[in-house]
């Protein structure tokens, strides 16, 4: 296992990581996204969105040259919700296990501690998803509430999803 790296997403970047998605979504509940929803396009419109907004930020972690993990925090756009940014964050297959989200996540948490208008971090996993929780919860994450059924899977199951969320204000 090389160094990992975190650095800005590039548009370059956006088919690794609808890749990284669609292979991430195969597995029942670890994204709500279907495989066929998670398009370059997409991908290349979000990290140009990101990029040109402050209190945005889309991230990748790398080892070497290779894309290892992304994760982003997205600005809630309604004034009254403007300081919380929803946190997204998918290591990619192949590379769990190796502290590759505590990076990505602990760079984020420090960006928003620093930046303008930031005061609170939102995420939502799905509540049997217990090595996240357990992350989140390391980095100072808190429950703040559950959606009971609110994702269906393909074979008609569902899961709940948890609400978390960190003060990141100073």
């Amino acid at each position: 296992m090389g160094k990992i790296t975190v650095r800005d997403a590039e548009v370059a970047d956006a088919e690794i990581l609808a890749q990284a998605e669609q292979e991430t979504a195969q597995t029942p509940g670890f994204l709500v996204s279907q495989p066929y929803e998670l398009t370059t396009g997409a991908f290349v419109a979000f990290i140009v969105d990101l990029t040109q907004n402050p209190r945005g930020k889309y991230i990748v972690a790398t080892e070497g040259e290779q894309l290892v993990g992304h994760a982003l925090l997205n600005p809630l756009r309604i004034q009254s919700l403007s300081h919380v940014v929803q946190l997204t964050i998918v290591v990619h297959p192949g590379f769990t296990d190796r502290g590759i989200g505590h990076t990505m996540l602990s760079y984020l948490i420090d960006w928003a501690k620093k930046a303008e208008g930031i005061e609170k971090v939102e995420l939502f996993t799905r509540a049997n998803n217990a090595r996240a929780i357990a992350l989140y919860k390391k980095l100072g994450f808190v429950e703040e509430g559950r959606l009971a059924k609110r994702v269906k899977l393909l074979d008609g199951a569902y899961l709940d999803d948890m609400l978390m969320g960190l003060w990141v204000a100073q």
